[in-house]
């Protein structure tokens, strides 16, 4: 049986079980939840987004069974962690307002049973009402954030409105859900924002990691320091991944490209660190747009950072006698090997 869905058929992301959102029982036992926010009135440039989630999780070659063993970490996340679908909010074209706020409750409402709600969008407005929502469970300026993306996020207004895929980390830091000097962004290149909106971040004390920093130190050293941040002073971290983090020549399905990105096997890495490293409460992936795909590598790829980071997450959550270490060759752990 699928879960509900806003557009196109009614399935569970890769085939997991689905689960009623009004319900908690039905994933009373999950530590992930999956839940569609299937949203694009918030982007500025090319839409399409509203389809990603149904492309995220069905754009596999692998059977749609519920089953997704990690080679690396020898483990298999979906289930490990007993992860369960939700369905798609019902987030109706030109409610914007209304739509955040519909999202805002649903997530709040997974997060209150102790699961980690993971967010398929949808543009990136969404992270707005999934990130305060984590903050309002965790605890208010208790949460930091990990944001990979192109582009800061970060404008006071779009449009002469407050809310749209170019606000919401500066909504999120104005609100009081999330502190400004745990606030980490890596990726960053580009023409945006402008000064005034670089001073506003900077008086906020964002850390802002853009390209031509992590091509010049290197993206460990840049998540290392990052994570460091990240855990002085609080509890959880939620995860944003904004795919035109990518170079668009390999991530063209997005509705904002800017070259001059990652590659695919950087971000799926830096992503898996993240989930082993720190404390994940919540995550977002966001910004795919399948008219603009090509070949479905974008769907491909959003549907990866959401495998690694589940992963990771199964991993951190095992004893380390049980861990196998990622950087090991896969057969080290077989006889004759």
């Amino acid at each position: 049986m699928g879960a509900d869905a806003m557009y196109g058929p009614a399935v569970t992301f890769l085939g997991v079980p689905a689960a009623r959102l009004e319900d908690p029982a039905t994933y009373a036992g999950a530590a992930a939840v999956v839940v569609g926010a299937p949203f694009d009135g918030g982007t500025s440039h090319r839409p399409g987004c509203r389809f990603g989630p149904a492309a995220i999780r069905t754009t596999d070659y692998l059977p749609h069974d519920g089953r997704r063993p990690h080679l690396a970490l020898g483990l298999d996340p979906l289930a490990e962690l007993s992860v369960v679908d939700v369905g798609d909010v019902t987030m109706p074209p030109g409610d914007i307002e209304g739509s955040l706020e519909a999202l805002q409750r649903a997530v709040g409402t997974v997060a209150a049973t102790g699961a980690m709600p993971v967010v398929l969008g949808g543009d990136h407005t969404i992270a707005l009402p999934d990130a305060t929502a984590v903050a309002d469970h965790v605890g208010r300026g208790r949460v930091s954030v990990v944001h990979f993306d192109a582009h800061a996020d970060t404008g006071d207004t779009q449009f002469g409105s407050l809310y749209g895929h170019g606000t919401p980390m500066r909504r999120l830091i104005e609100s009081g859900a999330v502190r400004g000097d745990r606030f980490l962004q890596i990726g960053l290149r580009g023409y945006w924002p402008g000064p005034e909106t670089l001073d506003w971040m900077a008086a906020q004390h964002m850390r802002s990691y853009e390209m031509t920093e992590i091509g010049r130190r290197g993206l460990d050293a840049c998540l290392d320091e990052a994570f460091a941040i990240a855990l002085d002073d609080c509890d959880a971290v939620f995860l944003s991944v904004d795919v035109d983090v990518v170079d668009p020549g390999l991530a063209p399905g997005t509705g904002t490209p800017e070259p001059g990105g990652f590659s695919t096997r950087e971000l799926l890495d830096a992503v898996r660190r993240v989930a082993m490293e720190l404390p994940l409460a919540g995550m977002d992936v966001v910004e795919v747009s399948p008219p603009y795909d090509s070949a479905e590598v974008t769907a491909y790829l959003a549907n990866r950072v959401v495998l690694e980071a589940l992963a990771g997450v199964a991993w951190r959550r095992r004893r380390p006698a049980d861990r196998r270490s990622p950087e090991s060759p896969l057969l080290q752990d077989r006889p004759g090997a």
